[in-house]
């Protein structure tokens, strides 16, 4: 093999490399399930408020879901590398509940491109309460 022939193999390898690396950077993005046994039921009517709001086992459940389903995009322990939002400034009470139920119901998009998947049907009530009471935890008022 010529040192032509091999520097074009090598720098093919390389670049077939470095794109499978950024197609596979997310792992599996397929949601995976959050166990809420011990969680009151809340039934299917959606609660406009967190019930789980300072519940230590909702808390440890919805850590475990948080970095199952969220981290991937809004970063380890909520804190965002730049293109999700940084979930530490979702403020405790009503008005983050308001806010981190449309989105998880709804999702987001932006010139109808998917920025965030609807997790309504795919995660109970209780495992996405038990997230938001986790990441009351992680709320930063200094940000």
């Amino acid at each position: 093999m010529s040192y032509k022939s091999f520097a074009l193999a090598v720098g093919a390898w390389g670049l077939l490399m470095s794109a499978s690396s950024s197609v596979f950077a997310h792992g599996d993005v397929t949601p995976q399930a959050v166990d809420a046994s011990g969680l009151e039921p809340l039934g299917e009517e959606w609660r406009e408020e967190n019930p789980y709001s300072g519940n230590d086992l909702a808390i440890e459940i919805g850590a475990s879901g948080y970095n199952q389903n969220c981290a991937r995009c809004h970063g380890l322990e909520a804190i965002s590398g730049g293109i999700a939002p940084d979930l530490r400034k979702l403020e405790p009470g009503i008005d983050g509940d308001e806010w981190f139920t449309y989105r998880v119901r709804h999702g987001a998009t932006r010139n109808g491109i998917p920025y965030m998947p609807s997790f309504e049907g795919v995660l109970s009530q209780e495992a996405l309460w038990a997230i938001r009471a986790w990441l009351e935890t992680q709320y930063d008022p200094d940000l």
